[in-house]
């Protein structure tokens, strides 16, 4: 398990490298959802979005030989990009595996970094090459199965606990789960009477189902939140989100597109669908915790082109 004194040591490592983000009451979510809501905007991290943490922390633990080798990692956007621009801002030869459905924005801005693309036909193709390719020598900078990068997006929830006014719940999207992982651990030594919520997209449901299986199990991939969408979690993220979650909520996609178009109108910020599902997410958070319930929202990231969303909106008939 990852604990209080690695997350404090990856904030050391990182500082200077990313943005501490900010940590601000948003009275128009408040409104909406009927309770008072704090907002981590973690989609105003360098890279737009926390992996950016992760990545970095990784990098700078590397030895020479290890940075001389080079890196690659597995993504269904976020991480690649947050590999590809830290690692070129620290002079690290970056491989960048991706599936073709990641997001436009996301492979152009990877290459534009630098960073060698590799394309494939889908999730599980791009964890194999990405493997294949660390058994070839690069240094692979897991997105979730690594107790350094754990560490590194913990920095999240130890910000949060420092900056946020009192809070009985904080929403946190779930992927791989490694940054659920990081922010519990911090949140529940700094915070230990939070709960810690998970959410999920149907269609990406990696987390929610090793939690029923009682470990990880390989999941099929139908979401159109690509960023969310890891064939399975690992050991390491699953043990923390059994041992330091409450529960992991699975809202449909509609909803989670639904939720990208009320931050943008009710909190002023451009999200992603991975933080647009958080909305209704809270909404079962609220109806399951009562009176007295003050939120806490991990808005991971906000790397979606306003056309994606547009079509997203259409395809689900939405306004």
């Amino acid at each position: 398990m990852i604990g209080i004194t690695q997350i404090e040591t990856a904030a050391e490592r990182i500082t200077g490298h990313v943005v501490r983000t900010p940590t601000v009451p948003s009275p128009g979510l408040s409104a909406l959802l009927g309770a008072p809501v704090t907002a981590k905007l973690e989609l105003l991290q360098r890279t737009g979005s926390f992996k950016a943490r992760g990545a970095t922390a990784k990098l700078l633990s590397l030895g020479e030989a290890e940075r001389a080798a080079g890196v690659v990692a597995v993504s269904g956007g976020n991480h690649g990009i947050a590999l590809a621009v830290m690692a070129a801002a620290l002079h690290v030869k970056a491989t960048v595996v991706m599936p073709r459905s990641a997001p436009a924005r996301s492979l152009r801005t990877a290459e534009e970094a630098g960073a060698s693309l590799r394309l494939t036909d889908g999730m599980d193709e791009a964890f194999a090459t990405a493997a294949r390719l660390r058994d070839e020598g690069l240094t692979l900078v897991h997105p979730f199965d690594d107790p350094v990068v754990i560490a590194g997006q913990g920095t999240v929830g130890l910000e949060f606990a420092e900056d946020a006014g009192p809070l009985t719940d904080v929403l946190v999207s779930v992927g791989g789960g490694g940054l659920i992982a990081g922010v519990a651990a911090a949140l529940r030594a700094l915070r230990p009477g939070v709960r810690i919520w998970g959410v999920e997209t149907e269609g990406a449901e990696a987390m929610s189902r090793a939690l029923a299986a009682g470990g990880p199990v390989p999941v099929p991939l139908s979401s159109v939140v690509t960023t969310l969408s890891a064939p399975t979690v690992s050991q390491l993220t699953y043990e923390h989100a059994r041992a330091l979650v409450e529960e992991v909520l699975v809202v449909p996609d509609r909803a989670a597109v639904q939720g990208v178009l009320d931050l943008a109108e009710h909190a002023k910020v451009w999200t992603e669908p991975a933080a647009g599902c958080l909305l209704p997410a809270a909404r079962q958070v609220l109806d399951r915790v009562g009176p007295g319930a003050r939120l806490g929202l991990v808005v991971c990231g906000g790397n979606a082109a306003l056309t994606d969303v547009l079509d997203w909106a259409r395809r689900f008939g939405l306004r």
